[in-house]
């Protein structure tokens, strides 16, 4: 038994039949159903994975900061990746149901940015429920998850039969995004256009001052600015996303390498704390890291699955949206 080629989707419903069954039943999905359905996903097994195709492409920018050059290629297999990242809601379930607790629960403190000072702090009781602190507002259940360590991340993907992204495989989505309209952004593309911003960053002096004028100064619900053209959301701005590969200068991937004493974990995306005069993470080639303990207010994940291998515990499966 096995996925169907590129263009198949299947819900969760039918997966658990055709386990049963020993046949797959196909529903269909588009990018209007995606939009219709901003409130999914409710749980882990609601969250939609976008196929992601194969093939030969190029990764890193010869023309960016020195920790994306040079320009590689690199073949990929197809591979599945989710809608969006994970959310509160989302990990909620995780929670409730494996009795997970996370690594800023045990230490009793997260990093968060103090706009007053302009600079990071470990806040007491800062965790995934209250990214700011115990006495700041709770995170929305439809708002990405952050607070979350690297082990977290990894943790809650593998419990659904899924794993995080490599980098590589983060970026060849998130350049299945780069047009025009600046759904996914290269350097100098606008943040936004006829007045409608694309991407949830920083509008200000960072750090002092953040106007909001995207209508947000910390997370925003996923999917609150649309689609790529590959079908994902928030793959520019909202929060950093943990990716499954040690941070290394790319000449040098090719050379052995043991991860030793701070090395670091790569994140993708760029957040909400993103200024274009002092921070352009959120192109698709920018590279954060962090070391894998950390959790911060601005660093959350999704998760990715191979196509050969996926497990009907993560959810529906969308092919790409054809040219």
């Amino acid at each position: 038994m096995r996925i169907g080629p590129v263009g198949a989707s299947v819900g969760v419903a039918a997966l658990v039949a055709a386990l049963a069954g020993g046949a797959w039943t196909a529903l269909s999905a588009t990018p209007s159903d995606a939009r219709a359905s901003r409130a999914e996903p409710l749980t882990p097994r609601d969250a939609v994975m976008v196929t992601i195709p194969g093939g030969a492409v190029t990764v890193g920018d010869d023309a960016g900061p020195p920790d994306e050059r040079p320009a590689l290629t690199r073949r990929f297999q197809p591979f599945l990746l989710d809608r969006t990242p994970v959310t509160v809601g989302q990990f909620a379930v995780f929670v409730r149901e494996t009795g997970h607790v996370t690594e800023a629960e045990k230490l009793g403190e997260g990093g968060v940015l103090d706009r007053t000072a302009g600079a990071w702090a470990s806040v007491p009781g800062a965790d995934w429920r209250h990214p700011q602190g115990a006495d700041r507002p709770a995170a929305p259940a439809d708002h990405p998850v952050t607070q979350v360590s690297w082990a977290d991340a990894d943790a809650f993907c593998r419990a659904y039969g899924a794993r995080l992204p490599t980098e590589f495989e983060w970026e060849r989505a998130a350049r299945l995004g780069q047009t025009p309209d600046g759904h996914v952004f290269r350097a100098g593309d606008p943040l936004a256009l006829d007045g409608r911003y694309l991407a949830n960053t920083w509008q200000g002096f960072f750090p002092i001052e953040d106007r909001g004028e995207d209508g947000f100064r910390t997370t925003s619900p996923v999917g609150a600015f649309g689609e790529t053209p590959a079908g994902l959301t928030d793959m520019a701005g909202n929060v950093w996303e943990w990716t499954a590969s040690w941070r290394r200068p790319y000449a040098t991937l090719d050379a052995p390498f043991r991860p030793g004493v701070g090395a670091e974990r790569v994140q993708r995306g760029g957040s909400f704390l993103c200024d274009p005069s002092f921070c352009e993470g959120f192109r698709a080639t920018a590279r954060n890291h962090s070391t894998p303990e950390t959790a911060l207010m601005h660093v959350g994940f999704r998760c990715a699955a191979d196509t050969g291998r996926a497990s009907p515990l993560i959810g529906r499966i969308r092919p790409l949206p054809q040219a």
